[in-house]
């Protein structure tokens, strides 16, 4: 899966770069018994317009949708996430490291 987040509207272009990463992980990551990879671009605004256009002949499965920018996390994801600490624990656990500042 290849996700991309952009910090304004969407653009025809980015459908284009996301079928070139996709490209790239089913050609070099994606496993023979795996799925084919799928993409998700998160934009701060879209046009409909735009989107339907710019994805009509990607033959990839791409996603494009908005995104709100909050400083609460929703109550209902509370205690699902994992916090900064976490998340940097699992990535010194998974390259073998106690962290080299």
């Amino acid at each position: 899966m290849a996700i991309e987040l952009k910090s304004g509207d969407f653009k025809p272009e980015y459908a284009g770069k996301m079928n070139f990463y996709l490209n790239i992980l089913d050609d070099f990551v994606r496993e023979p018994d795996e799925n084919p990879s799928i993409g998700i671009i998160l934009c701060a605004g879209t046009k409909r317009i735009e989107v339907e256009y710019a994805l009509r002949s990607i033959n990839k499965p791409v996603g494009v949708a908005e995104y709100t920018l909050t400083k609460n996390l929703p109550k209902e994801l509370a205690g699902k996430l994992p916090d900064a600490k976490q998340i940097e624990a699992e990535i010194l656990r998974e390259i073998g490291g106690e962290g080299n500042e």
